[in-house]
């Protein structure tokens, strides 16, 4: 190692120009290097917190890998191998974080206490000497200058020996401060290189102690471990990668199969719609009220579960019950402002939803399934085999059979060539063919190429097409029995009053109304013509029965839709297979425009069993003719005693005049007698009651003759 530079403490009394010049170079030299050590401090203090950082923060991870454990995770929360293993590592973690501690510690006795100690002790005191020298140097020049001016003429031996006393005091302060200012600047030679080479020596003996430690208490102990984690480490990765590639050609199928989906209403022919669905799930939108009259429509998350239907909004942890779908009903609705909507019914009534599907597969897919899942077919072990089964046999039944074509065919010989139409090529077999039908032609049940009428015109509409057709064609009659304006209002006090929900599938002439025949027949061609033309919407209504008449009223205005006479009603069956479907068949008099009654049957789904309205509407029958049985009764009976009323109204008037004849006759007897005063020239003068009484008995004589 090189000499080092000194300052001449010997010329320090002499103080002289190139000692003060010298001592500058020193000064320049130690602001220099308190200025280096001031980083080489930060740069060390920052390695010993950093450090003390990672001693705690290894301590901190031990801590959490051993509370793995009792963490609770949603996913792959009880994995044992991945506990175990992390406990493991939590043991090799907390003996790092000892080693660590341990470094730490010898990095502060090591390394930042001797760079401590020279920042803040040796060059402090530098600082301090020089402070002093400076104080000490100006000190002594004024008490140098005092002397000089002292003056020649007048000596005061006092005030020289003073000056003379601060001189030497100054120059002695002066000379000691300089000295030891001079020893202190030579000594931080040695000590900055001290200052260099101990905190770097303490930091590399700590560092080696702490590999040395690692490499003696870690490594053979912990080898086999580690290797085997990086075995598992690497298998996780190749199963990673595979299933990397594995989820990114699922995602490519996905784009190119679902890329017709992306469509918000597809094309049917393209994407059929399944209606084997016992479950579904998907996003509606679902109408409520806002105020009286006005609504509002909220999209949200609808799926079945079980019998029940569920929604559930974004941000929800479950979903909650909207209604009960068990025999339930449902239909597609037409809403002014909002298109694919449909309607869900409780079986009750009670309730209702209207819901909105994004287009109309989603929506005939929803009506399907909830018809499903309302016939309970999610109960079975194979619901999905079952509703598939149902679906065929319903799609079998709009296709008739060929007996029964052949025996349709056997009693139309002559229409061999003609081409058939869509809705007689294929009929729906509404109910099993009964033995009177299959020896009964169709043409003597419903007449071929019969129109049918699959919705309600509502009484607004058929108004207001009669009043702007009655100035040109006179009054409209409606073939189907609805009764314009002129309803005759049914009795409040009605004895029996039931009300049934049921949904209208059709109306249509017919012929025949002597079996319910005629009413299967139009069953299965109504049902065939809404198969063929897709024709799913029902119109929902209230059905009323009492003894005076049938009526449909609309479930939420309460207007009524139409009205029948209960004696129109001719025939009344529920289907002989599916107890739901009923038609009851109306014949109105003067239906035609010259005058012939027309028969109409009309064809309902309800969500009670059929029997009980066609029930309910021949109690209201037979309890419509023992009242009207019991009005003629008490009309012939008021009838008789109006007649014997009369009878004796005619003895009293007869009695009445006998009494007056013989009081006419009476006074005629006495007038005609000759009175004494008469003779005298004087002359009787009758009363006013005699002359009436008179006048009443000559009529009464007239009567009497006439009588006579």
């Amino acid at each position: 190692m090189p000499g080092i530079d000194k300052l001449p403490i010997e010329e320090t009394l002499e103080d002289s120009p190139q000692t003060r010049s010298l001592l500058g170079v020193f000064e320049e030299d130690t602001a220099a290097t308190s200025s280096y050590f001031s980083q080489l401090f930060k740069a060390m203090q920052r390695i010993y917190d950093a450090q003390n950082e990672l001693s705690a923060a290894t301590h901190l991870t031990s801590r959490l890998l051993k509370d793995y454990e009792k963490q609770r995770f949603p996913l792959g929360g009880d994995d044992e191998v991945m506990s175990s293993t992390l406990q493991q590592f939590a043991k090799v973690i907390d003996e790092l974080s000892s080693c660590h501690a341990v470094l730490s510690t010898q990095l502060a006795d090591a390394m930042m206490f001797p760079i401590t100690q020279f920042q803040e002790r040796d060059l402090r005191e530098i600082v301090i000497l020089k402070e002093v020298f400076q104080i000490a140097s100006d000190e002594h020049d004024a008490a140098v200058n005092r002397y000089s001016r002292l003056s020649k003429r007048r000596e005061n031996e006092k005030v020289k020996n003073e000056v003379m006393e601060d001189v030497y005091t100054s120059r002695k302060k002066q000379h000691e401060t300089i000295m030891q200012y001079f020893a202190s600047l030579n000594m931080l030679q040695y000590k900055k290189k001290m200052a260099l080479l101990e905190p770097l020596l303490g930091y590399m003996q700590a560092q080696i102690s702490f590999f040395k430690l690692g490499s003696e208490n870690l490594t053979q102990q912990w080898e086999e471990f580690l290797t085997n984690i990086g075995t598992s480490v690497q298998n996780v990765r190749r199963e990673m990668d595979s299933d990397a590639e594995a989820t990114e050609q699922t995602i490519q199928d996905l784009k190119a199969a679902s890329d017709p989906l992306y469509m918000p209403d597809p094309d049917p022919n393209k994407i059929p719609v399944n209606r084997n669905l016992t479950r579904k799930a998907g996003y509606l939108n679902t109408r409520y009220k806002t105020s009286l009259v006005s609504s509002a429509w909220d999209r949200q998350y609808f799926f079945t579960q079980g019998g029940n239907l569920m929604s559930q909004s974004r941000g929800d942890v479950a979903g909650g019950l909207v209604m009960d779908i068990d025999n339930c009903s449902v239909m597609a609705v037409d809403c002014d402002d909002r298109r694919f909507c449909f309607q869900i019914t409780s079986f009750n009534g009670k309730k209702a939803v209207i819901l909105q599907a994004e287009s109309r597969k989603d929506c005939e897919e929803w009506i399907a399934t909830i018809n499903n899942i309302s016939k309970r077919i999610y109960l079975s072990e194979n619901p999905e085999e079952i509703a598939a089964r149902v679906n065929q046999s319903a799609l079998e039944a709009v296709t008739p059979s060929p007996s029964f074509q052949q025996r349709h065919d056997s009693f139309r010989p002559s229409t061999q060539g003609r081409l058939k139409t869509d809705r007689s090529g294929s009929q729906c077999s509404a109910g099993s063919e009964s033995p009177a039908l299959s020896s009964l032609s169709l043409d003597s049940l419903v007449a071929p190429d019969t129109p049918i009428q699959f919705d309600i015109i509502s009484p607004v509409s058929e108004e207001h097409t009669s009043q702007a057709k009655s100035g040109a064609q006179g009054r409209r009659t409606n073939p189907f029995g609805e009764s314009g304006g002129s309803k005759s209002e049914e009795s409040e006090d009605s004895i029996l009053h039931q009300l049934y929900i049921v949904r209208f599938l059709g109306c249509m002439e017919v012929k025949a109304t002597e079996s319910a025949d005629v009413i299967y027949e139009t069953m299965r061609q109504i049902l065939a013509a809404r198969a063929i033309h897709n024709i799913f919407r029902m119109t929902e209504s209230h059905l009323l029965v009492t003894c005076e008449c049938l009526k449909l009223i609309d479930p939420q205005t309460q207007v009524t839709r139409l009205w029948f006479p209960l004696s129109s009603v001719v025939l009344c069956a529920s289907h002989q297979e599916n107890k739901r479907l009923l038609g009851f068949v109306l014949k109105t008099a003067g239906g035609r425009m010259d005058g012939r009654p027309v028969t109409v049957c009309y064809v309902f789904e309800s969500n009670n069993d059929g029997e009980k309205i066609c029930d309910s509407v021949g109690l209201a029958k037979q309890i419509a003719l023992h009242s009207e049985m019991d009005r003629k009764a008490t009309q012939k009976q008021r009838d008789l005693d109006k007649a014997k009323e009369k009878q004796q109204e005619e003895l009293h008037k007869q009695k009445q005049i006998e009494k007056d004849l013989e009081e006419q006759s009476r006074l005629i007897a006495t007038s005609s007698r000759p009175s004494q005063s008469a003779a005298d020239g004087q002359f009787l003068v009758l009363s006013n009651s005699q002359s009436e009484d008179s006048e009443a008995g000559e009529e009464g004589q007239k009567k009497g003759e006439s009588n006579a």
